[in-house]
């Protein structure tokens, strides 16, 4: 309508007043309506459903080795051959700066029983105990300048997990998959392959917090039945089917009752991936489909149980992959003594858990990188903290949350560098010092996702995986 300088409406004879008044119902009718078809719309969509990113990502995909116990990092990939030149000397009067240590029990300075050798272009030093992946050093990004807040294992579990020391917070493959949703909707879009040993800590460190509970890691056993229940009780699917959709029509009552409470909703989400499982997930472990040389490759076939073990979880991680799941963690077999936490028999226990993870992370990354999915694959390796470069006894190392070293490979991280610095006995983050919550934001980064942008509205508050905290580490990223 074209309105004249009076304010009346040619051809309507109204004013703008008496307009605004004869429509007024009718706008707030469309506005109601609109409200309620984006219910609609929140009602039928999948908190699983992808979602755009921040930005372009360089990764899609995670595979977090969890290396329970903290492995110690002047036995691992951070050379100091100081220790070998002051072996047994006292470290109150050489290496001076002591904290106080987990037990209180301050030994000798104590030399790595094992040999360094450099490797690879980049001629990054790698112990005689990961003779497989000094074949791919160049493909890794070491920070050794990581630091922990806590030296206890169970709030450095859930600071590693959550980006924070207490029980309750989303763990980071929750954050991910609320970030990001899931490629496959037959499977969970994070994945926990446990190899027989759940951290301290516990469930927890899985868990989604305070976020919708589909986002919560599901715990798949090592075996070829990973999860209980898997197999229909019904004699035929179609059975299956009536009683899920019976099941869904009071859930979706229910729902409707609760104002569209996200956990109902979720907990309806929960019900339809696991009728999807029971096709994906007995399909997913059945390795037959893989060619001997592969399985061989892995470690399936060697001599060392937990070899074997690591190996099919590694395999099998790959594999999700492949079936588009966001997030998947590993963690370490049993039977190789308490993990990687060698306050005593440092020798056994060291050598017993690179024996069971060395072969089967090396062959991940070069059967990911020949299918051409370490492009698009982040994997990153890590314990909750390191250990110290004096003894805990004679024959031990304690807990160091100080200095250590992890690693980082495949999607938007440049192989061959490494990033920070620990002083000359490897206890002290010394150049370059991170935080777990740099970790996290550049695990986000390398996803698509500004860290900062990723909340939740939770208790009042705009919550995030990195908190008040969280800066890139600019040097491993490609």
């Amino acid at each position: 309508m074209k309105r004249h300088h009076c304010g009346r409406f040619r051809d309507s004879g109204l004013s703008r007043r008496e307009m605004l008044a004869s429509v007024g119902s009718g706008l707030g009718s469309l506005a109601v309506a609109s409200l309620l078809a984006d219910d609609a719309d929140a009602a039928t969509t999948s908190p699983l459903a992808p979602k755009p990113t921040h930005f372009q990502p360089r990764a899609k995909h995670v595979i977090f080795l969890y290396m329970d116990g903290g492995p110690s990092q002047v036995d691992t990939f951070d050379h100091k051959p100081l220790l070998d030149k002051y072996n047994g000397a006292d470290p109150a009067q050489t290496i001076g700066n002591l904290a106080p240590t987990q037990f209180d029990n301050v030994g000798k300075v104590l030399a790595s029983p094992w040999k360094f050798k450099r490797h690879g272009q980049s001629g990054a030093a790698v112990s005689s105990l990961f003779p497989y992946l000094a074949e791919v050093v160049d493909d890794l990004a070491f920070v050794r300048s990581m630091t922990s807040e806590f030296s206890e294992h169970t709030s450095a579990n859930y600071f590693l997990h959550t980006g924070n020391g207490l029980q309750g917070r989303p763990s980071m493959g929750a954050w991910m998959g609320y970030g990001l949703g899931t490629e496959n909707a037959q499977l969970p879009g994070f994945v926990v392959l446990n190899g027989g040993l759940i951290p301290p800590g516990g469930l927890d460190c899985f868990g989604s917090g305070f976020l919708p509970s589909a986002y919560q890691g599901s715990v798949f056993l090592p075996g070829k039945n990973p999860v209980a229940n898997i197999r229909p009780h019904e004699p035929n699917d179609r059975l299956q089917r009536n009683k899920l959709d019976l099941i869904a029509s009071f859930d979706q009552g229910f729902l409707a009752e609760s104002d569209d409470d996200p956990e109902v909703e979720a907990a309806i989400q929960n019900y339809e991936t696991a009728y999807q499982m029971q096709s994906a997930v007995p399909e997913l472990m059945e390795l037959s489909d893989e060619d001997a040389a592969t399985q061989r490759m892995y470690g399936l076939e060697s001599s060392f149980k937990n070899t074997n073990v690591f190996g099919r979880q590694c395999l099998i991680a790959r594999r999700l992959v492949e079936r588009g799941v966001r997030f998947i963690e590993l963690t370490c077999p049993s039977g190789n003594g308490d993990r990687w936490d060698q306050h005593h028999s440092l020798v056994d226990g060291h050598e017993k858990n690179c024996r069971t993870v060395d072969q089967p992370i090396a062959a991940l990354l070069k059967d990911l990188k020949r299918r051409g999915l370490l492009d698009s694959t982040l994997v990153v390796w890590a314990g909750e903290f390191g250990r110290t470069p004096f003894a805990q006894g004679s024959n031990g190392r304690d807990h160091n949350p100080f200095g250590f070293t992890i690693w980082m490979a495949g999607g938007g991280v440049r192989g061959g560098a490494s990033v920070g610095e620990t002083d000359e006995w490897g206890y002290h983050a010394i150049r370059d010092r991170f935080e777990i919550h740099d970790l996290h934001a550049t695990m986000l980064h390398l996803l698509g996702i500004d860290h900062t942008r990723s909340t939740f509205r939770f208790s009042g508050r705009d919550m995030r995986l990195t908190d008040v905290h969280g800066r890139l580490i600019e040097g491993v990223l490609a």
